[in-house]
């Protein structure tokens, strides 16, 4: 899988072999439905299939559909019934919001971790958003936006305790964090995302996703989703969903006036409005 490699960042590297960090795995059922999702000719039922094949996993995906988040006309009592009333994409996205919570499992009862968790979901809500208004799929943008810190996922699942006392202590601006968990680790939750996302042959989009969102944001006018994340984490740090208490951020109205005009219109131009239905959208899910 091509972008850049592990030797080739700017600054800081891994200093400690992979297999040290000893990841646990990311629910299988996740992952293959991230590898699905870039099969232009993948068949719905081979998605249901999929999904089905794990019914505790299919279980909560099926739960998560039928919430006030989506709610439904009719509830859905099979995936296959999920697909035809929410569209196979907007499933794709589920099944990856539901892996990530799997995967932070009992790393959820730190609430540093919980704060983490409800970035993840704030970036993916409010990517989605901007994306209705732009060239970038909604759907894409969701679940790039949950995969996004998928690296910080996996290090609190290898030292909750560690992690969430880093998380709570930390000051300074998003970019700081890395040297911190490089210091800590041996490598930082970007360095991680991308191998995860070489280690589970997913498409080359998500590296930039994953690796690069908080570099600095593009200013030729190229807009893919990567940039749309990285606008999106900042948007998501400012409104009050932060990954960690002492996370510096730019003003809220400082960043929706760098945005391009349609995309500012998807997000209401009052921070404590947009904080209060990010809010109400991910109680829907975590009341689930």
């Amino acid at each position: 899988m091509g972008g850049m490699g592990l030797g080739q960042r700017g600054e800081g590297t891994a200093t400690v072999p992979w297999a040290y960090l000893r990841l646990p795995p990311f629910p299988q059922v996740a992952v293959r439905v991230l590898q699905l999702a870039s099969d232009e000719n993948v068949q719905l039922h081979q998605l249901c299939d999929l999904i089905s094949s794990d019914p505790a996993f299919a279980s909560e995906v099926l739960t998560v559909s039928n919430s006030l988040l989506y709610a439904p006309r009719y509830p859905s009592t099979t995936i296959m019934q999920a697909v035809a009333v929410l569209g196979a994409n907007t499933l794709q996205g589920m099944c990856v919001t539901v892996g990530v919570r799997a995967y932070l499992g009992k790393a959820m009862s730190y609430p540093a971790m919980r704060n983490l968790w409800r970035h993840n979901l704030a970036c993916a809500m409010i990517a989605e958003r901007i994306a209705k208004a732009g060239s970038v799929d909604k759907d894409t943008a969701y679940t790039a936006g949950i995969l996004h810190d998928v690296g910080r996922m996996a290090l609190a699942v290898v030292q909750p305790r560690g992690y969430a006392a880093l998380l709570d202590k930390h000051q300074g601006g998003a970019v700081s964090m890395l040297a911190a968990e490089r210091e800590l680790f041996g490598w930082d939750h970007c360095e991680i995302g991308r191998q995860l996302i070489r280690d589970w042959n997913l498409p080359q989009s998500f590296d930039a996703v994953v690796g690069d969102h908080h570099s600095e944001r593009r200013t030729d006018g190229v807009w893919d989703v990567a940039e749309l994340v990285k606008v999106s984490c900042a948007v998501a740090s400012a409104a009050g969903f932060a990954a960690f208490p002492g996370c510096e951020t730019k003003k809220y109205s400082e960043l929706l006036d760098e945005l391009p005009t349609a995309d500012r219109a998807a997000l209401h131009p009052d921070k404590a409005t947009l904080k209060d239905e990010i809010a109400h959208s991910i109680q829907a899910i975590e009341s689930v």
